[in-house]
């Protein structure tokens, strides 16, 4: 792995998957990780093993996460990766659905990432450098039934997403959105009869020809969280993303 040119991480939705795997390949990588959850106690064994910090943000409370920023300028000289990882989700028919669920759903999931973004991108914008990456799901380009309320939230994370590409990347910040569509096990966790039925239901679907129409449904199925924690995919787009010049790279093919 090339060295990375960045010397911190926040680490926003910290949990027991993708993000601590996460954390785990930038500690290796030199970075100094910053992690932030609703319940940072459940975060401790992490902080032990990766030297991150922790701290408590609600992120549909945009003060929240002000607060959260002015921590973490107290704790690093400067924050070059931001990764937008909590999710919410409201599951049911249509008619059936709680309208505030829907909105608390929307205010974790999508304004949550706005707000984060925003403080992100005024830390990074002054020097012209840093990442900004949100976490996304087969949702973020397909709506499921009983599933209305977490589309909305997805298409909005990753139209966020496009726009923020498009603005920010001839200004040297590097914006992409992940599509992970699929479960990540805990590493040392046994398989479980869930996570084996929609692995076998993916792989039914390559088996009868189902067809994958360019980058944006690009599906990684993560049978666990050991087999994601290289984070080949995440990391090399940080490499690559600075050894291109800036001012000609094309933000309008973030995915």
């Amino acid at each position: 792995m090339a060295h990375l040119p960045y010397e911190t991480a926040l680490i926003v939705g910290a949990g027991s998957g993708l993000s601590a795997s996460l954390a785990r390949r930038l500690a290796k990588e030199g970075l100094k990780v910053a992690l932030a959850s609703r319940d940072p106690a459940k975060l401790r064994a992490l902080c032990d093993e990766t030297g991150a910090v922790a701290f408590a943000c609600d992120v549909a409370d945009a003060k929240q996460v002000e607060h959260l920023f002015a921590q973490v300028d107290e704790r690093f000289p400067r924050l070059d990766v931001a990764v937008f990882n909590p999710s919410a989700r409201t599951r049911g028919p249509l008619v059936e659905i709680d309208p505030e669920e829907v909105r608390r759903t929307l205010a974790v999931a999508a304004m949550g990432g706005f707000v984060v973004a925003q403080q992100a991108a005024k830390r990074m914008l002054p020097r012209n450098f840093g990442a900004i990456f949100f976490t996304g799901a087969s949702a973020s380009v397909k709506g499921y039934p009983h599933s209305a309320p977490f589309a909305m939230a997805k298409f909005a994370l990753r139209g966020l997403a496009q726009s923020m590409a498009r603005e920010l990347s001839p200004q040297g910040i590097h914006v992409a959105h992940f599509v992970i569509d699929g479960a990540i096990q805990p590493a040392g966790r046994e398989s479980t009869q869930r996570l084996d039925a929609m692995l076998d239901f993916q792989v039914r679907q390559v088996q009868a020809g189902a067809r994958f129409h360019g980058p944006h449904e690009l599906y990684l199925i993560a049978t666990s969280i050991e087999w994601f924690a290289s984070l080949g995919y995440l990391l090399v787009a940080l490499v690559a993303w600075r050894q291109e010049d800036a001012t000609s790279a094309s933000p309008a093919s973030a995915p």
